[in-house]
């Protein structure tokens, strides 16, 4: 029997190859196709001996291995034979644009008292649109969408789609996601449900956000989401929710569905997640019993995605978990951006972003849980310590490290591909066998489960050891064509050889051609035309400059005719008809493994959260190979040797200046200062970035550093826009301001860089000023960059608050008149002496020098009159010193882990450093 690597070969030679097959083969082969025709319908019931739980999508399309099941019925839903191949797949193009088939009898997971037993009897109709919010009736279809301009449908897997949300270069959008918000004194508490149609997992959320809805937006920038789906009670004409006016404004690319509220049901919801949760996950039934809200939001996702791909999901085959926002660090969508997490502000397909740094990973779902991780840092310490020993021993040993990433990089896509996962070669969990951390060997047990072997064998039993996707449609053909082993199904093997014969006539009836004719004809192929015949556009090897009039359909292109004949046409046409019934008796013999592996499939989950996390932690390992981060400790102190800006070094390509940082309880604000230029900014994303990068369990670029675990990271960068005095820069400001203030809390990381600067001076000082004085009440690490000079006197009445500058050095030019800023980009202790900025800049520009005196006389009294009414007396420095020592004693009872010897050393520098901060008391004359 001919097999792959015959077909290959033929399809490799050139028409004027010596290659031959007689007439007689041809209409041996056409009486082989008909007896494997009548043949098909007796195999297709011996075969399929259960629900199919897989699907050939489209004669020509891929296999899409999921647990997607399709209803079981005689015909598809055209009307047409289950053997056409369309009607075998569960995802469906345009399975949106009709209802779905009468006569389902499952349409609800089996329960025949909520099915809808045909299309008219289901009505989901919305009532608004996301655009116009006008009132739109959709008759008998179930749902009314609104779409943005470039989306005609929900793209099935496989499908290249974009979201609004930058994803990783591995993904391409595919979640839905599901909204809803209480009504009357439940608004702001808010349930979201989310499915991707490539990776059948359900993820569950529910938490109180307040009016700004920032952990809403949040959450769905980490989803990346395809489509939308909210009640259409949130936006009836002239009543449109905040919420829904809030999603379409950040979400204006994402396709956006409104269904009636009557669906949006929490008992359905429990009743879908009871039938469809796998009983590994059955845990997560305890979580969500009183999660009404994101119990209603996974009624209307799973009813929805029911009707749009035309199927349902087989029992207990979906991972669910429930996802609340304690577990994790806050990033609003502000902050993400202002940082340049996962998107660069100048060019959204540069790579220069935390993510890019950092990701090395080697699979999309390594590559998918990473972005999230940027996005969501984890807050248990002993979880990020875990990880970081992982990091730790990865760095420490090469073979480990380098053998688990050649393990890893052979994994295909495992969240959307499980049932492929298995063909991974069992002896490679050997590369964690000798692993000592407790996550690592947790793994390495996991992976030891017998499951993977009963998969491995049921698969490798039934479908070629070398089957795999290749690129090119002629390729992908015959990897579908012989993925299922010979013997397994007499009828496919007679209808391979049939094709393989028919191709063989097609290349031997080119050679003929081209023998006849004296011509250097070459067979070629593409998915639109098939088999057609291709000839160097070279006119002196044509007979007057003519091609034979026996060739149709001809083409040229550049220096290449192509062109087809009549009796190729027919037996393309063969080719395609003998294609169908190997994709479809294949398609078949695929089910039935299936749902023999069925029960031991939910071992895969678990295979594709340890892949992903490996590839991830691996990741980190990697980043630090290429540049010198060090492991992170946590304790109450965020403190920083000789750090530096991780996405700065990978945009110079040279260590950046590095700087220290010290914020403790005792000394929880900064004010920072310094010219414009002299990198206040980069300082401040600096930090944030590192607090990150410590809490995703990542190393950390810097000599030496510590961290106190943030439960939020807010920031406040200051653009280039907000130099210019207008009302639009004002209200962002006061926005951004505004929600930092109502959701910060003593665990917070507070980031705010050149606040006021939209406003007259005096006005920016007094809101600066309030808001300082507002964040100084909380325990909150705050450091706050601003150009108002004023503000550094603070530190005479709030113990807790330090100044730092960024140093610039004056340089004279040769002639002796004109001074050069350069610029040190170095932190130092106190404020900025660089107080004039303005009259620095008057000096070298062409204003008549009386007004340059006059301005600096002016501006000189001024500053004495502030300094005098602000001058630090002997009580408050000695107040300060006592909150000081106050402060560094509980430090060392918490954290200290010196020998008493050393202790006491210590303590009396702190001793020696109280009595120098301390004024010399006034003595009287009778005491001298």
């Amino acid at each position: 029997m001919r097999g792959r690597a015959e077909v290959s070969a033929i399809f490799s030679r050139s028409g004027s190859g010596s290659l031959c097959v007689a007439e007689a083969a041809m209409s041996n082969g056409s009486s082989k196709m008909e007896a494997c025709r009548r043949a098909v319908a007796s195999a297709a019931s011996e075969s399929y001996t259960g629900r199919c739980s897989s699907s050939l999508s489209g004669l020509g399309g891929r296999y899409t291995l999921g647990l997607l099941q399709t209803p079981r019925s005689t015909e598809d839903s055209t009307g047409g034979s289950s053997g056409g191949g369309a009607g075998l797949a569960p995802f469906r193009a345009a399975g949106r644009k009709e209802p779905p088939p009468s006569g389902r009898g499952e349409s609800y997971l089996g329960d025949k008292s909520s099915c809808a037993e045909n299309g008219s009897a289901v009505n989901f109709t919305s009532g608004c649109s996301a655009r116009g919010l006008s009132n739109t009736c959709v008759g008998k279809i179930p749902f009314s969408t609104s779409r943005s301009i470039g989306r005609s449908h929900t793209p099935v897997p496989g499908y290249s789609v974009t979201s609004s949300s930058t994803a990783s270069a591995h993904t391409a959008a595919s979640v839905i996601v599901a909204v809803v918000e209480g009504r009357g004194l439940a608004r702001g508490e808010v349930g979201m449900a989310s499915i991707d149609l490539k990776n059948p997992e359900v993820i569950l959320s529910q938490f109180a956000d307040n009016t700004t809805y920032a952990k809403v937006i949040t959450k769905l920038k980490i989803l990346t989401p395809l489509e939308i789906i909210m009640p259409n009670t949130s936006c009836e004409a002239g009543n449109t929710t905040k919420l829904f006016a809030l999603i379409t404004e950040h979400f204006k690319n994402v396709t956006f569905t409104t269904v009636q509220r009557k669906y949006f049901n929490e008992t359905k919801g429990l009743e879908y997640i009871e039938q469809l949760c796998a009983s590994e996950f059955s845990t997560v039934f305890m979580e969500i019993q009183s999660k009404y809200y994101c119990l209603a939001a996974a009624a209307a996702l799973l009813k929805y995605v029911e009707f749009i791909q035309n199927s349902i999901y087989a029992p207990k085959s979906l991972k669910v978990h429930f996802q609340g926002s304690e577990k994790t660090a806050m990033i609003d969508s502000s902050s993400a951006q202002n940082l340049e997490l996962v998107t660069n502000n100048r060019d959204s397909r540069n790579g220069h972003t935390l993510f890019g740094v950092l990701n090395y990973t080697k699979t999309p779902g390594g590559s998918r849980r990473l972005r999230s991780n940027i996005l969501e840092p984890l807050v248990d310490a002993e979880t990020i310590k875990t990880r970081l020993d992982c990091v730790q021993e990865f760095l420490q040993d090469e073979e480990l490290f380098f053998g688990l990433q050649a393990v890893i990089s052979k994994f295909l896509d495992t969240e959307q591909l499980l049932s492929i996962l298995v063909q991974i070669p069992k002896q490679d969990t050997a590369a964690l066998r000798s692993c000592n951390t407790s996550l690592l060997k947790a793994y390495y047990n996991a992976l030891e489960d017998r499951r993977f072997g009963i998969i491995l064998e049921k698969i490798t039993t039934v479908i070629n050891d070398d089957t795999r996707y290749a690129k090119g449609c002629l390729s992908m053909r015959t990897q579908k064509c012989y993925a299922v082993k010979p013997n397994i199904n007499e009828f496919l093997d007679i209808a391979r050889r049939t094709y393989t014969e028919i191709v063989d006539d097609i290349a031997g009836m080119i050679t003929q051609l081209a023998e006849k004719y004296n011509l250097p004809l070459k067979t070629s192929f593409s998915s639109v035309r098939g088999f057609f015949i291709q000839l160097n556009a070279d006119c002196s090897t044509l007979p007057n400059g003519q091609l034979p009039s026996e060739f149709t359909k001809v083409t040229k292109t550049r220096n290449m005719y192509s062109f087809t004949s009549a009796d190729l046409i027919k037996m393309n046409e063969r080719c395609q008809e003998s294609l169908r019934e190997i994709y479809h008796m294949t398609y078949l013999i695929v089910c039935k493994l299936l749902n023999e592996i069925y029960e031991h499939i939910h071992c895969l989950y678990k295979l594709s959260d340890i892949v992903s996390m490996l590839d991830m932690l691996l990741s980190f390992a990697h980043a630090c190979t290429i540049s010198d981060y060090v492991r992170p400790d946590f304790t109450d102190t965020l403190a920083i040797k000789q750090g530096w800006h991780p996405i700065l070094e990978k945009i110079a390509m040279e260590k950046p200046v590095s700087n220290n940082a010290y914020l403790t309880e005792g000394s929880n604000f900064l004010i920072i200062t310094g010219p414009n230029m002299s990198g206040k900014s980069t300082y401040l994303k600096q930090i944030a970035l590192c607090q990150i990068m410590a809490q995703i369990g990542s190393y950390v670029p810097a000599e030496y550093c510590s961290f106190r675990i943030a439960e939020q990271i807010f920031t406040r960068i200051g653009m280039d826009d907000d130099i210019e005095t207008n009302a639009s820069t004002f209200m962002k400001e006061m926005k951004e301001i505004t929600y930092i203030i109502q959701n910060a809390n003593d665990k917070s990381l507070i980031i705010i860089d050149e606040l006021g600067r939209g406003t007259s001076a005096e006005e920016g000082i007094g809101i600066c000023y309030a808001a300082c004085e507002y964040l100084l009440n909380l325990k909150a690490f705050t450091l706050f960059a601003t150009h108002f000079l004023e503000l550094c006197h603070m530190d005479a009445l709030y113990p807790n608050v330090e100044n730092y500058h960024f140093e610039v050095q004056h340089v004279r030019s040769s002639a002796g008149k004109k001074e050069k800023i350069t610029y040190t980009y170095t932190l130092s202790k106190g404020y900025t002496e660089e107080k004039n900025y303005g009259l620095k800049a008057a000096e070298v520009s062409s204003l008549p020098p009386s007004i340059i005196l006059d301005a600096k006389a002016i501006t000189n009294h001024v500053a004495k009159q502030i300094l005098h009414r602000q001058k630090t007396t002997p009580e408050m420095m000695k107040h300060r010193a006592v909150y000081h020592l106050a402060m560094r004693l509980v430090q060392t009872a918490r954290n200290s882990r010196l020998d008493s010897e050393s202790l006491q050393v210590y303590l009396k520098g702190l001793k020696r450093k109280y009595a120098a901060s301390c004024p010399a008391p006034e003595r009287s004359d009778e005491q001298h």
